[in-house]
């Protein structure tokens, strides 16, 4: 059986989740989203740790949700209510529950983290990023995102410009525009995260706990989680459009790999660059 993430403790009072699918870039099937929640959940209830790291092995955080054949056979990895929106409502519930847990979540990031990936790191506490990293969501060039994080977290401008683009950011922007805490080379990046997560970790544990609610619930009252809520009904109706209808038609035809490189080819970048 597929060890889809690796559970270590780099430091202590630190646990570390790193996503262990590098062959797909860390594309998140069912079954590797339920076992980040997972282990998050356990690392949430052991009292031995104080703050908890998500990363990902290989070039990526993660690419994204798993657009190919990597979900069958696989059921959804928690229940989620029926009807048309099912699939943003479920994704959006996983990471926001990330919210909910007592204990602060640091997304450690570099490579791509693209769509899903981007919802996931979106809803941890920190985000210490590469500088040379990519968050984008480039599923706006056939779709709606599940997850309307971006006016929030990037403000309006650039968040209309990355939804009606499908344009990535560096990890240098993503600082800059506020959606990450700090950027580093990405040959530093595992040192500061550790360095981050023994800082807080050097806290009381209770104190800790109580100040991320404090943040959370502001945000809360200001309207972030009810408007990401409401959110996924956009997502529905995105998935009734021509556009849609069109790129599944294309991946079906031509295969999905296809598809998402005509897709990006007039813009040059994800699958198009140069990069490896």
């Amino acid at each position: 059986m597929t060890e889809w993430v690796i559970v270590d403790e780099p430091a202590p009072h630190v646990r570390r989740i790193t996503m262990n699918r590098p062959e797909k870039r860390n594309a998140l099937n069912h079954p590797l989203r339920g076992a980040i929640l997972e282990a998050l959940q356990a690392g949430d209830q052991d009292d031995d740790v104080h703050v908890q790291i998500v990363r990902g092995a290989g070039p990526s955080f993660s690419a994204g949700y798993d657009l190919g054949d990597g979900n069958e056979g696989h059921e959804y990895p928690f229940y989620t209510p029926g009807g048309d929106g099912q699939w943003p409502r479920h994704v959006t519930e996983g990471w926001m529950g990330i919210w909910d847990l007592a204990k602060p979540v640091i997304a450690q990031v570099h490579g791509f983290c693209l769509a899903g990936g981007s919802e996931l790191a979106t809803c941890c506490d920190l985000v210490y990023i590469a500088e040379d990293a990519q968050m984008g969501y480039p599923a706006v060039r056939f779709g709606v995102p599940d997850m309307h994080f971006h006016p929030w977290f990037l403000g309006m401008r650039r968040a209309m410009e990355m939804m009606v683009t499908g344009d990535s950011v560096t990890g240098i922007e993503a600082v800059a525009e506020g959606w990450a805490n700090r950027a580093f080379p990405a040959d530093e990046l595992d040192a500061e995260a550790i360095k981050m997560a023994e800082r807080i970790a050097a806290l009381p544990p209770e104190v800790v706990q109580l100040n991320k609610r404090v943040v959370h619930r502001q945000m809360e009252h200001m309207g972030l989680r009810s408007g990401i809520r409401a959110g996924t009904e956009l997502c529905a109706l995105g998935t009734h459009t021509q556009a849609m209808a069109d790129f599944v038609a294309a991946s079906q035809e031509k295969g999905l790999t296809t598809a998402l490189s005509e897709r990006d080819a007039k813009f040059g970048d994800y699958r198009t660059s140069t990069r490896s």
